[in-house]
């Protein structure tokens, strides 16, 4: 909307507001499994999920104890980054440890 200003002659024009709409997130899901050890999966969150000690420890024990767990929750790119760099050290570490992610609302896109 465009206004005049009599007193400055000069005309402005108010912008419409935009609404920055938030990136959709992405969960993070380790899976338990028999064989990874329960140090290794607390080593991962702390590494590639900057968790505390007591944090990584905690999503452990749920996982442990629910069979899966949120590690985290991330942007796409993010969310695929951490999935991939998990993969590739428990495949060097030679542990079956499973992650996937999945929209944080459960929609599939």
């Amino acid at each position: 909307m465009a206004e005049f200003d009599d007193e400055l002659g000069v005309i402005t024009q108010t912008k419409p507001e935009k609404k920055t709409k938030r990136p959709k997130l992405f969960k993070v899901l380790m899976h338990n499994d028999d064989y990874t050890t329960r140090d290794f999966v607390v080593w991962v969150l702390q590494t590639v999920f900057n968790k505390s000690e007591g944090d990584a420890i905690r999503v452990m024990l749920h996982v442990h104890h629910n069979g899966v767990g949120v590690a985290g929750l991330y942007t796409r790119e993010v969310a695929e980054t951490k999935v991939t760099k998990t993969e590739h050290l428990a495949q060097e570490h030679e542990f079956p440890l499973r992650v996937t992610m999945e929209p944080e609302d459960g929609d599939e896109d």
